[in-house]
């Protein structure tokens, strides 16, 4: 198991809490919480150990660009591809702009 902790400018804060997939399925859920700090916050509950790198790399593509709305962001993986981590990651967020908080 390994955590990873990481940090991210920001915009306004998150107009809600989201949750997109669940760690039982056995890919990974994403939990968004407001935060109203300008920035945000992920930490990162892995089973896969050694994957540092493709972490830094991904999170990097979806919160270096554009600011983001601030959140506290806890990723629960269970060794799901990036391409699932940033669809559930994006998912979160579509479910604020829709109104849809958890």
């Amino acid at each position: 198991m390994e955590t990873r902790n990481y940090t991210f400018p920001a915009g306004p804060p998150a107009s809600g809490r989201a949750l997109a997939g669940v760690v039982g399925s056995g890919d990974l859920e994403v939990l968004l919480q407001p935060a109203d700090d300008g920035v945000t916050r992920i930490v990162v509950n892995t089973s896969v150990d050694g994957k540092g790198a493709v972490w830094d790399a991904l999170l990097l593509r979806v919160f270096g660009g554009e600011p983001l709305p601030a959140a506290r962001i806890v990723i629960n993986d269970c060794g799901a591809t990036p391409g699932v981590v940033r669809m559930r990651i994006e998912q979160a967020y579509e479910e604020l702009q829709a109104g849809r908080t958890a």
